[in-house]
């Protein structure tokens, strides 16, 4: 009898493909995989499986995890990928199953195939017929994934992620003995990757092989030393010619990867004193474990690496799926680090502006000085963009400056600001922390209804934390750097007043313009592990134009209330690319999409003067910044002086 209801890991699984990309941004149209069987979801049919089941190069779901018991197999890590980035399960399936074309179904872009040598991983790309799936009898041939495009006038998807396996089966098939084999078997998995870029393709992630000398298959005998020379001969061919390819590379470093497992199971969910090569979860070829194998103790594929001689269990796949969601996610959450600078620019101005409405017709004596200082603090929060991650700020400020008056139309002055910032971001809650050291030099004009001011900023950007935290296997872990920036300002606004001289009230319309500069200097995670990556220089510029009101009641002759709204056009509206790279693998760099700033922005804020003494005010003030993704809003408190 087949159990219709779902295990926890059949749940996990199904919520591995689906699920969990909800809520994260979703910046690829598509996923499209070739490879072998590390790939392949399901190309073959489950011969021992429920009617129509495909096989997958994994362990079965469970509660059982035998053959015969109805339970399908678990997927296999371009499938968790792709759940994770949102990709749609069709594009998922397998692109030439007998199953599926048995059944109607319609075929993925899975054309990864369980046997596939390099050279078959190529003519399932380039090659007519190229694409050959053959088990029980049956035999299916489509053109390979480019022949199929070019038919229908079509090129590669450049918003797509391309995803590439392959090299195993060269060894495995005796294609492999020596270095200059393993280099041409190399070169063959980089004559794919070309093909694709010069078709169109943009974004390709490709796996260096794992050390075959770790694996059940060849772990403890004679043939470890030479299996693990030759696989890294492949992966130093690999990487330097991948070096040359136009497109945006992306490697995973499978096999550090796998040496991080092996030297910490309990960070990954594994058992220590288990022999995680040399026994499997299977027995297919491979000594069972005796505990968690499948005819063990207490079986449980997700305590062992290895589900056969070299192919590994659910939870190997989970850790090689965050992992390269890691790496992808990565921008999502760094390029934030120049809107944080960005916002606590914003804060600071928006304490300078309500300093000076709080004082618009109201200038201290000519000759004179005003000091004031404020306090305050801020919320930013960033929702979900399709290569932004959502983030969730905090962060106070202290402002303190002084203005002297020239004569009547004319007032100077310096301002000078400090802002602690904390940001919380991505799925996992990544910290961010970020110390802020600013100062301005302004003026401002006052006569005849027309005002005006111009002010200039710059400062200094302390990035004292960063910690990049994310899910790898049942565990999370951090990625820690620091860095530091600057960035300057120029803002200008130009108004009239229509209320008439002496007036209990004002109000003025008034136009703006702002251009900002913001640079966060690049810099590397400190671990040295797989999931560690160096980051070059980011720039983020910002060009504003905005129109508003600004306006003022005299509530008593102590008491003021004040405020001001106005929209506002950011015309630095692209997307903030990030180069990046592997510290593992510093040579092979890669540009992939972050944050993009909204077009449209509007703000308001609110405030109330109370005169204590001739000389001496306290105000109070809250602010508001809106636009589609971002929202940051702020208080404060502030004393002013003359003298």
């Amino acid at each position: 009898m087949i159990r219709r209801t779902l295990t926890p890991l059949a749940a996990a699984c199904l919520l591995g493909i689906t699920g969990q990309a909800l809520a994260s941004p979703s910046p690829y149209s598509t996923m499209v995989i070739f490879g072998d069987s590390l790939s392949d979801s399901g190309q073959f049919a489950d011969a021992n499986g429920p009617a129509g089941a495909t096989t997958r190069f994994t362990n079965r779901t469970g509660p059982t995890y035998k053959a015969g018991s109805g339970e399908i197999f678990g997927p296999v890590a371009p499938m968790i990928l792709g759940g994770k980035l949102g990709i749609a399960a069709g594009d998922l399936a397998p692109s030439t199953s007998p199953v599926s074309a048995a059944q109607g179904l319609p075929d993925g872009n899975d054309w990864a195939v369980g046997g596939y040598r390099t050279d078959q991983i190529y003519d399932s790309i380039t090659a007519a017929g190229g694409s050959v799936v053959s088990a029980g009898g049956q035999t299916r041939t489509r053109d390979g994934y480019l022949v199929g495009l070019a038919s229908q006038g079509l090129r590669a998807d450049p918003n797509a992620l391309y995803y590439l396996t392959g090299g195993g089966n060269d060894f495995l098939q005796g294609r492999i003995t020596n270095t200059v084999t393993a280099q041409a078997a190399a070169g063959r998995l980089v004559d794919s990757v070309q093909a694709l870029q010069q078709a169109g393709a943009r974004y390709i992630m490709v796996w260096l092989l794992p050390d075959l000398g770790y694996t059940p298959a060849i772990y403890g005998g004679a043939l470890q030393s030479t299996a693990s020379q030759l696989s890294n001969a492949f992966n130093q061919q690999l990487v330097s010619e991948l070096q040359g390819v136009n497109a945006e590379v992306i490697p995973l470093n499978i096999p550090v990867l796998v040496k991080e497992v092996l030297a910490d199971p309990a960070q990954f969910g594994l058992p220590a004193g288990q022999n995680l090569i040399g026994t499997c979860f299977s027995g297919n070829g491979c000594t069972m474990n005796a505990l968690y194998g499948v005819n063990g103790t207490t079986p449980d594929p997700t305590k062992l690496l290895f589900n056969d001689v070299v192919h590994p269990t659910i939870a190997g796949q989970r850790v090689i799926a965050d992992y390269a969601y890691s790496i992808l996610s990565a921008p999502w959450e760094i390029t934030l680090l120049p809107e944080m600078a960005n916002g606590t620019l914003r804060a600071y101005q928006d304490e300078l502006r309500s300093q000076w409405l709080a004082d618009w017709e109201r200038w201290q004596a000519v000759g004179q000085w005003r000091s004031f200082v404020s306090a305050g603090g801020q919320h930013l929060d960033f929702d979900d963009q399709h290569s932004g991650a959502s983030g969730d700020g905090w962060g106070a400020n202290l402002t303190l400056g002084g203005s002297y008056r020239l004569d009547e139309a004319w007032r100077v002055g310096l301002a000078a600001g400090f802002s602690r910032q904390k940001l919380e971001a991505g799925v996992a809650d990544s910290d961010y922390k970020l110390n802020s050291y600013l100062a301005s030099a302004f003026a401002q004009y006052q006569q005849n209804r027309w005002w005006a001011d111009l002010a200039l900023t710059g400062g200094h950007l302390d990035f004292d934390e960063i910690g990049r935290t994310f899910d790898l296997g049942v565990n999370q872990r951090k990625e820690k750097g620091d860095t530091n920036g600057h960035l300057w300002d120029v803002s200008a606004r130009l108004g009239y007043d229509i209320a008439q001289p002496g007036s209990q009230w004002h109000l003025s319309p008034f136009v703006s313009a702002d251009y900002a500069r913001i640079e966060v200097n690049g810099y590397s995670e400190n671990s040295g592990r797989s999931t560690a990556l160096m980051y070059d220089d980011q720039t983020r510029k910002s060009r504003r134009l905005g129109a508003g009101l600004q306006g003022k009641y005299q509530l008593s002759t102590q008491t003021e209330l004040f405020g001001e709204v106005a929209m506002e056009r950011e015309y630095e509206d692209g997307s903030q690319d990030l180069t990046m790279a592997l510290t593992s693998l510093p040579n092979n760099s890669f540009t992939l999409e972050g944050y993009r700033p909204e077009s449209h922005l509007s703000r308001a804020s609110l405030g109330i003067s109370q005169q204590l003494t001739p000389e001496l005010a306290l105000r109070g003030g809250y602010s508001l910044r809106h636009s589609d993704s971002d929202t940051q809003q702020g208080v404060s408190v502030a004393l002013s002086l003359d003298f």
